[in-house]
């Protein structure tokens, strides 16, 4: 979108905040980037220029502006939407795998060379992979300075940075602030307790929070998660360590409370909740997509921007759907349970009643599966989905949409149910779609759509929003997953 300047232009005069995350605006005569809706009398068009990332804004020689804090914007939804290298790519360096792994071990992810990633990281986003995980450690650095009274030494390792010389002039040159600088204007900023860090993460506005929480409370395991005192928590378990997050819908942002074994796993942490949550998701483009139909359009107007439930890990979820087939979410969630007290991993709660992170693959290859109280045929179909995670089966926020599907898709007992769930909830497709779904046949003969055959067929219009569609038709039942739950 930056290449179409006099849309850029509308957009930073309406300072229409729907465009945040989309491009960035360089300001030529101050030399400061902002994000369009920044509250400040914008500057004339012929001083304006226009970025599609922070990073290459950066790169130019702009200073991040102090009033709007363009680097802390929503995402671009493009990243979430695509299944192509560079969405792929975005999602991985969200993640923090360049500054776990460097960009070999992205190009190794991705299967392509490093020459090809970056070469077309860079048409795309003018920045390369290492210039977008630095402006990501420069936010993650931002964050620490102002939320935590950790030393700047410490907080310097924690965001990423290789020596603290870097991470001053870094700071300096991003926010033409110094660390203390910033800490000392960030008075004020709520502080959690010793060991916790709190954040806002921002969303495109309308957010229907009923089926998102609804659903992730109604099917969440004992253990790993729960909802209390108005928020979901769950465990996280994290490139460094483990993690316990809480999720509270505010107005325009999710209150965020993290406490991490290591802050070094700030990014990653960060970018698992954002996903989960669905917030990098532009509402109105999928709400006047599905509106154009005139039996979902009621729906959409009822409760405008329903977000997709997702996950916080690819691997966690597959098997979940596994235990899901053909129960109630109740035995599903039974059969979780057994699974985290057997083979999960203990974490402390101080703050709840969290004990657990879910089994990882690795830990679930010695199950035994003569103790799993399930019928015979879906315990091959456990241990042949947990077999194909060990030997590296891909459903990391960077996996390949299709290749994933194939590979589920030919493991035994996998029909198209399980693998459209987890391409929708997992995988993050926004169109994958569930025509033989209970709930979408209920929805159907409320809505008289007709068989499933018939839902495909009109199912096209929806398109590529029908992940988003799917949510709407399950609204039309009566399930805690459509509400929000009691405080």
């Amino acid at each position: 979108m930056h290449d179409d300047f006099e849309r850029c232009v509308r957009a930073v005069q309406a300072k229409d905040a729907r465009f945040d995350g989309w491009f960035y605006t360089a300001v030529l005569t101050t030399k400061i980037y902002c994000r369009p809706s920044c509250p400040v009398v914008p500057p004339k068009p012929r001083n304006m220029s226009f970025y599609p990332s922070a990073a290459a804004a950066q790169q130019a020689g702009f200073r991040a502006c102090k009033r709007c804090r363009p680097d802390a914007s929503p995402g671009s939804p493009l990243w979430n939407e695509r299944a192509d290298l560079v969405a792929r790519a975005m999602r991985l360096i969200a993640d923090g795998v360049v500054d776990t792994e460097g960009v070999r071990g992205l190009a190794a992810r991705l299967g392509y060379s490093v020459r090809q990633v970056e070469r077309q990281v860079f048409a795309e986003l003018g920045a390369g992979p290492l210039a977008l995980a630095r402006a990501q450690r420069a936010q993650t650095a931002r964050t620490l300075i102002e939320t935590t009274t950790l030393p700047m030494t410490e907080l310097a390792l924690a965001a990423g940075f290789g020596s603290i010389r870097t991470f001053n002039d870094t700071v300096r040159e991003v926010f033409a602030l110094s660390p203390t600088e910033l800490r000392s204007r960030a008075k004020g900023t709520p502080q959690a307790a010793a060991g916790a860090l709190v954040l806002r993460l921002p969303y495109r506005k309308p957010l229907c929070p009923d089926n998102l929480f609804g659903h992730l409370v109604a099917t969440g395991v004992p253990g790993v998660e729960e909802w209390r005192d108005g928020a979901y928590r769950r465990t996280l378990r994290l490139p460094h360590g483990h993690g316990v997050v809480a999720l509270r819908p505010e107005d325009g942002h999710i209150a965020c409370r993290l406490t991490l074994a290591d802050l070094r796993d700030l990014p990653a942490a960060t970018s698992r909740c954002r996903r989960l949550l669905d917030l990098d998701a532009d509402p109105v483009a999928v709400d006047d997509q599905l509106a154009t139909d005139p039996l979902l359009a009621p729906l959409v107007a009822a409760a405008p921007g329903r977000r997709v439930p997702r996950t916080a890990d690819g691997a966690e979820f597959a098997v979940r759907a596994v235990l899901g087939q053909q129960v109630s979410t109740a035995a599903a969630r039974t059969h979780a349970a057994r699974l985290v007290v057997a083979h999960g991993e203990p974490v402390d709660d101080p703050e709840g009643g969290l004990t657990h992170l879910f089994p990882s693959p690795e830990a679930l290859a010695s199950l035994d599966p003569e103790t799993l109280a399930m019928p015979r045929s879906r315990r091959r179909t456990l241990l042949g989905l947990v077999s194909a995670l060990a030997d590296g089966l891909d459903l990391s926020a960077g996996s390949d949409w299709e290749a994933a599907r194939a590979a589920l898709g030919a493991l035994p007992g996998f029909g198209p149910w399980t693998v459209e769930s987890i391409a929708m909830r997992a995988l993050g497709d926004p169109d994958a779609f569930l025509p033989t779904d209970l709930g979408i046949k209920y929805a159907a003969e409320i809505l008289g759509l007709g068989g499933p055959a018939a839902v495909v067929a009109r199912s096209a219009a929806w398109r590529p929003w029908r992940a988003y569609a799917t949510q709407h038709l399950w609204a039309t039942g009566d399930h805690p997953i459509n509400r929000m739950p009691a405080a």
